[in-house]
């Protein structure tokens, strides 16, 4: 085997250790497994390219610069990756790995184009009305009652995500026994084997929660999945992109322009309080 192949395989090697250090230690679920290992088998790919043999900091920024100004990703993304590659020069160090020059330390984020700074995905409570609007309008409008305990389901967890912030991870992991129909109380598991409490405080919510426990059996098609809270038209756990599907159905609905994600309803509180407030305020 030359030394080309032997780089590369100690590489791969590098990379799937890591994956599997922060699977035990953060819980990751397969679609950011599968984020980690491209982020960094495209680093790898850069390098090489580039004719960089290790990836100590100063190689990593130059990467990180090279994603804004070349690539001309957002900035969410690239602070995602920036965050990746930390840990993983974190994850090197730790194993006492030896590289060739500067020591191996997370590097600085670079200073990004202005304009990239202005993208702004996360969504306005104009944006957030309509989307609602656009669930509850289909709701009402839909006459098969089988299409509309689908849009009942994509509704609770909708409301889940901006409400509470829950993590897309989480909404999925969540079972019929994390939530206390009396108090309505949800526990959410998180990472780490962690879990924490939020009481949902829209009656409206609750009310939702309540007519989708009520219809929940008719999705409950495999024993080995009824228990899971959220359940696909065949009886089966959603996926990831199964709900970024369902999102994406009802920003088009609502005519949403801007290329958000559930992630961004999920961070869109804080900023639908902030204009609420302005406008009672005005």
């Amino acid at each position: 085997m030359s030394d080309r192949e032997n780089k590369s395989r100690e590489r791969q090697d590098h990379i799937e250790e890591f994956i599997k250090n922060q699977v035990r230690e953060r819980n990751l679920d397969e679609r950011t497994i599968k984020a980690y290992r491209l982020d960094l088998e495209h680093l790898y790919l850069w390098f090489g390219e580039s004719g960089v043999d290790y990836p100590d900091s100063r190689a990593v920024e130059r990467y990180l610069k090279y994603l804004s100004t070349e690539r001309k990703l957002r900035t969410s993304t690239i602070i995602r990756k920036y965050r990746v590659f930390c840990c993983y020069m974190e994850y090197l160090f730790r194993q006492g790995s030896s590289a060739p020059g500067p020591a191996i330390l997370p590097p600085a984020l670079p200073k990004l184009p202005d304009c990239e700074k202005t993208q702004d995905n996360v969504l306005s409570k104009a944006e957030i009305d309509a989307f609602f609007i656009a669930i509850n309008r289909e709701y009402e409008n839909l006459d098969n009652d089988f299409r509309r305990r689908v849009c009942l389901r994509d509704n609770v967890m909708m409301e889940l995500l901006f409400y509470h912030g829950i993590e897309i991870s989480e909404l999925l992991r969540l079972e019929l026994s994390d939530y206390e129909r009396e108090t309505g109380i949800l526990s959410i598991p998180g990472k780490r084997k962690k879990q924490r409490c939020v009481r949902l405080f829209s009656k409206k919510l609750k009310d939702k929660m309540e007519q989708w426990l009520c219809v929940h059996a008719y999705f409950e098609k495999k024993d080995a999945y009824s228990n899971y809270l959220f359940l696909s038209k065949i009886g089966k756990p959603l996926s990831m992109e199964m709900v970024i599907r369902i999102f994406d159905k009802y920003r088009i609905l609502a005519g949403i322009e801007k290329e958000s994600t559930p992630k961004d309803l999920k961070r869109s509180m804080k900023r639908y309080a902030q204009e609420l407030m302005m406008e009672r305020c005005s």
